[in-house]
């Protein structure tokens, strides 16, 4: 049954449970059903069976069934109810030949047998040769190339091993390249990251990450948020008596394992049970004594795991229910769109109806127009004095609603022009004018207000033309063609807007991107909800503009240099940079997705994504240079990018001139 029963985080969370090689596999799986668990991880074959390749035998020797049959279970049990352990002998890089054989030989036809029983996933023991597994990648690239569906998880743990003390060898202690050397076979990302690339990032490989009774720092965890996390597993020994005799996690695997549900990561129980049910369990003050009620005291006699599962599934429950921005958020997680082009194209109904749903960016507006209002107009002009307003790409209304509010709150007279190109919002316009009272106040004018000449001058210029990178929705041409008709002293709303950048990580992405097949969906950028990701370093600002622009000779376009301190407890890989952008509408209100400034609750939009054609690694602590360009031609503008360092992860300039992605003028 579903984890906690609760399908507010989208997918309904899974347990699983590790088993040993069981004679009868019915039963175990009845019995890992009964006691709650979702699926076993079960071997595929016995673990110490080590037998040798068909090509080491005489011709004509027989061969023995080297596993169990398929037809013990349904192809729907198999399917959906068990995850498949690979051998832990398996070392196909090892330096004994006939090990590194049957290894190869073992480990293809572990994998061609989960496929026949249609498994959804196989877990992978760990390189025994950390860095130095291209044979054991080789043979899981031919599985990934001939298989459609099956997932592979490569266990790796979270937790680097201890490794063993040689003070024999007092060169090799103080050898630099053996320092550095030893760090990186001490990290497990490291190994994952080896084979994640010999694999060329397949989005079927992905990685179940083995919890111990310590954790890694918390910097190291979250790099693990960027890669294709699958499941964790925890092991029996990892859990603590409480006071109740139930176990217990420690607050940090609580803690990383609820990120871990948010993140639709599954959780599969390993080791043997080291709790027993306490005989006198009394409901009230202990979260898991009252989540073990009569009937789970009764399923945990029958089988001791029970108590751990109810742990999990408390855990699970007790997460904050998701709000609703976040609800509305969650399918766009992670979902590559291309940014939207108001002044090329006419928008959609069910588009304008998405974004006027955030009240939070229209309060705003609202606030920076009411504090120009009273600046503008003193307290004893206020019945005398009208200040002409222009909503310039006025949609279907919502900034002329916010517009007239703010007058009201202000006790100030306006006038308002509301500009809009797209007929058919113009439409809406005309009926929101009647039906919401707006004749007189409001005159609504179906024009680009790049060309329209307006019949007077305004005291404010108010537009929402902001995108994801701030001005990647054109809204420096827009405001630099329309502000002809603002007075010397007039005000924009917004009055400047600055982008920024960041270097990231996520496997998911850039395989998004990938599966496109082509150098156009790489040079493109892309709106993102991000989601399952890890920033590399701290923004820095690329791009400002300020409005009204007086300069004598306009020029949007801009270039700029980009040096980046990253800051990963280890090595990393960059699959490109995430932007954003920070608005300052009036004086000191601002609307912001830019992470340190974030206006809480606005969901208007989504970072923007540019991805790089192939990801690199960058090493701990590495300096990673980026150059980005704004470029202009007469009918279109666009983005190019590349990256200048580290030294070998140059990379080509994405998106010349505007051969893959413009925004249209």
């Amino acid at each position: 049954m579903p984890l906690g029963k609760r399908m507010d985080f989208g997918d309904a969370k899974y347990a699983g449970v590790e088993v040993a090689w069981a004679c009868d596999i019915v039963e175990t799986l009845e019995n890992a059903l009964t006691t709650g668990f979702d699926f076993v991880m079960a071997p595929l074959v016995h673990p110490r069976f080590r037998r040798p390749a068909p090509t080491a035998l005489p011709r004509g020797t027989f061969q023995p069934p080297f596993t169990r049959s398929d037809l013990l279970l349904g192809s729907g049990q198999w399917g959906g109810q068990v995850v498949g352990k690979i051998s832990p002998w398996i070392d196909c890089d090892s330096a004994n030949a006939a090990l590194a054989r049957d290894s190869a030989a073992a480990l293809a036809q572990e994998l061609a047998w989960a496929a026949h029983l249609s498994l959804q996933a196989v877990a992978l023991p760990p390189p025994q040769q950390p860095l130095n597994a291209a044979n054991y990648a080789r043979v899981l690239n031919e599985v990934l190339g001939g298989v459609a569906s099956m997932a592979l998880w490569l266990r790796i743990p979270a937790a680097a091993p201890t490794l063993p003390d040689d003070p024999s060898d007092g060169d090799a202690a103080s050898s630099s390249s053996s320092a550095e050397g030893a760090v990186l076979v001490a990290d497990p990302w490291e190994w994952w990251n080896q084979i994640r690339f010999l694999c060329h990032h397949s989005p079927r490989l992905g990685v179940a990450l083995e919890l111990g009774a310590d954790l890694p720092s918390e910097a190291n965890l979250q790099r693990w948020r960027g890669e294709p996390l699958k499941a964790v597993v925890v092991p029996t020994s990892a859990f603590l008596t409480n006071k109740r005799g139930f176990p217990a996690l420690p607050k940090r695997h609580q803690d990383f394992l609820t990120e871990c549900f948010k993140r639709g990561v599954q959780v599969v129980l390993s080791g043997n049970p080291h709790h027993t049910s306490p005989e006198a369990a009394q409901p009230g003050g202990n979260a898991v004594a009252v989540a073990a009620d009569g009937a789970a005291l009764a399923a945990a006699a029958a089988n001791p795991l029970r108590l751990y599962w109810e742990y999990l599934s408390f855990l699970f429950r007790k997460i904050e229910a998701a709000s609703e921005q976040e609800l509305v958020e969650m399918s766009y997680r992670d979902y590559l769109q291309s940014p939207l082009q108001p002044l090329q194209d006419n928008l959609e109904s069910q588009t304008y109806e998405t974004f006027e749903r955030d009240g939070t960016k229209y309060t705003t507006y609202e606030e920076a127009v009411y504090r120009c209002l009273l600046d503008r107009v003193p307290q004893e002009e206020a019945e005398s004095r009208v200040t002409v307003l222009m909503v310039v790409g006025a949609g279907r209304g919502p900034l002329v609603a916010a517009s007239l509010r703010a007058s009201v709150r202000a006790r100030r007279r306006i006038r308002i022009y509301a500009v809009e190109k797209n007929p058919n919002a113009v439409v809406t316009l005309q009926n929101r004018a009647i039906a919401d009272g707006w004749e007189g106040t409001v005159t609504i004018v179906p024009a680009d207000m790049r060309e329209w000449d307006a019949p007077e001058q305004a005291d404010v210029l108010v537009s929402e033309l902001l995108g994801s990178f701030g001005d990647n929705e054109l809204s420096p041409e827009c405001l630099d063609g329309a502000q002809r008709f603002l007075k010397p002293d007039g005000v924009s709303i917004p009055q400047a807007y600055t982008s920024q950048l960041q270097p990231i990580t996520s496997h998911k992405l850039w395989n998004d991107v990938r599966a496109y097949d082509d150098l156009e969906h790489f040079e493109t950028a892309y709106v993102v909800k991000l989601f399952k990701f890890c920033p590399l370093a701290p923004t820095q600002d690329v791009f400002t503009f300020e409005h009204p622009n007086r300069a004598h000779v306009i020029d949007n376009t801009r270039s700029v240099k980009l040096s980046f301190e990253c800051t990963p407890p280890g090595g990393t890989v960059c699959h490109g940079f995430a932007g954003y952008f920070d608005a300052k509408l009036y004086n000191d209100v601002h609307l912001s997705i830019h992470p340190p400034t974030h206006t809480p609750n606005m969901f208007s939009w989504f970072p923007i994504y540019f991805p790089l054609r192939e990801p690199f690694y960058v090493p701990q602590g590495a300096r990673m240079d980026v150059a980005m360009w704004r470029c202009a031609g007469k009918h279109k503008v666009w983005y190019e990018w590349a990256v200048t360092a580290p030294h070998g992860a140059a990379t080509p300039i994405h998106n010349p001139g505007g051969r893959s992605y413009y925004v249209g003028l």
